[in-house]
């Protein structure tokens, strides 16, 4: 008797098996939503930023991922020479550079905090 009800309840477990490409499916859109949500904006924001790192020049008014800001004095292969003030200079690896800091920003303030 036992095994008689065994064999029933197999026999109903392999006939409901489905496709086993809609069993992926939750899968495959779950990898979408983090491509898409995540992998994707990420990539761009790294595509930028190396483009704006290859047009960095002498002269740009630059901020560090340390958060100090100077001016690019030299641009070597793999770092930059950031004058931080009047006569220190300081070389860092063009990785570290995080932003341009725009001339508008600073001459609608004057270069000075507005009270």
């Amino acid at each position: 008797m036992l095994f008689f009800l065994f064999s029933q309840t197999c026999e109903k477990s392999s006939s409901q098996q489905g496709n086993p490409i809609l069993s992926l499916l939750p899968l495959i859109l779950i990898f979408a939503v983090f491509y898409f949500l995540l992998i994707m904006p990420q990539q761009k924001k790294q595509k930028q930023q190396r483009k704006m790192l290859t047009e960095l020049n002498k002269g740009d008014r630059v901020i560090t991922s340390s958060g100090i800001y100077g001016t690019i004095a030299n641009v070597k292969e793999h770092s930059f020479i950031i004058l931080i003030a009047d006569g220190v200079k300081v070389e860092i690896e063009k990785g570290y550079v995080v932003g341009k800091i725009n001339a508008v920003r600073e001459s609608t303030t004057g270069g000075k905090d507005n009270p």
